[in-house]
């Protein structure tokens, strides 16, 4: 017969844990620890490396934005605030005060071209009448004062005309002459020569004869000697 089982059997001991399980543990927590911190660590790299990385693509995308197609360097933006300022304008006031300069040496130019043939002309008709003009008594005073309103060789020439021919002509025949000039034009002008066109009607008396009236052109040219127009040439046209 089989024996009784005992109520009172004393139940089995739990097993310890052994020293080579607590160091299981240790070491399951350990590598926790250690894979939590890791893990952390590389959070922490990433974000630098992030932020690198995002640097690195402005770097890149500004590059490629400033480079030109075939890998050739952009071309400097021209700063024309600088261009203006330092080049166009100094340039543009030259320019300026050259040409002011000009157009006052031309409008001086053509004032004193225009005084020069103004004053030409009138000389040219008072000298002309003085030349041309005389009375038997007084013909030598007059020609002689006619003189002096010529220069050169035409000075020369008229004073041995009236020497040698008018003035013994005009004494020894009753000889009058009256001059008038009803046009005269300017051809050209300068301060220092001008020419005129002149058209002349003189009337001549001899004797008790009827006067005899003449019209002719002549063409005038006066050079400026010491402030005064006189006559240098004097030909019949």
């Amino acid at each position: 017969m089989s024996k009784p089982t005992d109520d009172n059997t004393t139940p089995a001991k739990e097993e310890e844990p052994t020293l080579g399980d607590a160091a299981d543990n240790d070491t399951t927590t350990t590598s926790d620890v250690e894979t939590t911190e890791a893990g952390a660590a590389a959070d922490t790299d990433a974000a630098p490396e992030a932020d690198d990385t995002e640097a690195a693509d402005d770097t890149e995308a500004a590059d490629e934005a400033g480079a030109e197609p075939g890998g050739r360097p952009a071309k400097r933006t021209i700063q024309w605030t600088r261009v203006v300022a330092f080049g166009l304008l100094p340039a543009l006031a030259l320019t300026l005060a050259l040409g002011a300069g000009f157009l006052k040496w031309r409008d001086n130019s053509v004032r004193n071209s225009e005084a020069a043939a103004a004053e030409s002309v009138q000389a040219a008709k008072d000298s002309t009448i003085a030349l041309l003009s005389y009375t038997p008594d007084k013909v030598e005073e007059q020609l002689g004062a006619a003189r002096d309103l010529l220069t050169g060789d035409f000075r020369e020439s008229y004073t041995s005309l009236t020497n040698d021919v008018v003035i013994p002509g005009a004494k020894e025949k009753n000889i009058a002459a009256v001059a008038s000039v009803p046009a005269a034009a300017s051809v050209s002008a300068s301060p220092t020569e001008a020419v005129a066109l002149l058209f002349v009607n003189q009337t001549v008396t001899v004797g008790q004869d009827p006067p005899t009236d003449t019209a002719s052109s002549v063409r005038v040219t006066l050079e400026k000697v010491d402030d005064r127009w006189l006559i240098s040439e004097f030909d019949p046209v």
